[in-house]
């Protein structure tokens, strides 16, 4: 479906539309939608000569509608939530999930209730799910916590949920590896993202496998990468309380870790841990190239990184995909906590040029 401009030309129809054919939805579901997907995938080439790659490009879903990568599932969600008839939706998320379902539900005018664990939701993410008119609640516990409860109450009312563990949200997220081989003209050799809640993963590798079934496209060895202190794919059991600076994937007991480990194991690859000093080498990295992005989304860069310099990882002659799930205006605390404030200089031509000259 062809969406006109006031100049008469075709936009995007965002995701559910672009790729109907390929999701697992009813036919008649109307989309509900803020024109979501087509993010660009950035080339990065003095990151690809440092690490000897072929390629590297950066998918910036930080420049979905509302900063992450969430709204693709989220349109995808709320459009069969309405369909079956919902008229409030409900999701736990450390910042992202609350932000999306929070515009995607006010498009589509129906209720929207989240649930956060106190003093752990990035202020630029929780400004967004208030903005949207969200009601907001917290509670003295973690992210798993919110979301058992959000589960439980799914289930006693007629409340749809919203979190990953809704099929819909897959079939949205799954999107993103579309468009990277419709760009690139096939599936990159090597992808490597962030994982929290491990839905990502799991519907990126989905998608790959669904586009290679249908066009050949070829599927990527994934790398999956937490923060060494919410790492429980890593380590082998949950987390109790998981702590990271990468709010985003502060999370101890991933919701589909099963499925993302599979999905490591049967694309080659794995998921590995990263510390938070690397997160944020990652951050200032990606940022040193004109790409500015939460703390969390970095962690696919540092875990890349990490694996090249330690010999575990040769990337000569690759093509490799970082996937970017959030924008850095989500968590700006990180970078402006250690600015310690503008210069002041004259008001006089040759101090401007000493300043510019550097």
């Amino acid at each position: 479906m062809n969406i006109a401009t006031p100049s008469g030309q075709a936009s995007w129809p965002g995701v559910l539309d672009r790729y109907r054919s390929l999701l697992e939805l009813p036919a008649q579901t109307a989309a509900v939608t803020l024109l979501e997907g087509n993010t660009p995938l950035v080339p990065m080439p003095r990151l690809a000569a440092e690490l000897g790659a072929e390629g590297i490009w950066v998918k910036y879903e930080g420049l979905n509608p509302t900063g992450s990568f969430k709204d693709r599932g989220m349109t995808v969600a709320l459009s069969e939530a309405v369909h079956g008839g919902a008229r409030a939706v409900i999701c736990a998320s450390t910042g992202n999930t609350a932000a999306s379902a929070a515009a995607y539900a006010a498009r589509a005018g129906v209720r929207c209730a989240v649930l956060i664990p106190e003093g752990k939701v990035a202020a630029g993410k929780l400004a967004g799910a208030i903005a949207y008119g969200a009601r907001v609640a917290q509670i003295r516990g973690s992210f798993d916590e919110a979301l058992a409860l959000v589960v439980e109450v799914s289930k006693r009312e007629p409340i749809a949920l919203v979190n990953s563990l809704n099929p819909f949200r897959l079939e949205g997220q799954k999107t993103a590896a579309f468009e990277i081989c419709d760009v690139l003209g096939s599936a990159p050799e090597l992808l490597a993202l962030p994982v929290g809640n491990a839905g990502n993963i799991t519907a990126y590798w989905m998608g790959f496998c669904q586009y290679d079934a249908a066009k050949g496209t070829g599927r990527p060895q994934l790398l999956g990468v937490q923060a060494e202190g919410a790492a429980p794919l890593v380590l082998g059991h949950d987390v109790d309380r998981p702590e990271t600076v990468a709010t985003a994937i502060r999370i101890g007991r991933p919701a589909r870790g099963a499925q993302a480990l599979a999905a490591a194991r049967e694309s080659g690859g794995r998921i590995v841990s990263v510390g938070d000093g690397e997160i944020l080498a990652a951050q200032r990295r990606l940022a040193a190239e004109g790409v500015w992005v939460e703390p969390a989304s970095a962690a696919g860069v540092a875990g890349l990184r990490a694996e090249v310099d330690a010999g575990r990882l040769e990337l000569r002659g690759r093509r490799v995909v970082c996937v970017c799930t959030g924008h850095g205006m989500k968590d700006p605390d990180v970078v402006t906590a250690r600015f310690e404030g503008a210069r002041t200089v004259p008001s006089s031509l040759d101090a401007i040029a000493e300043l510019a000259r550097g």
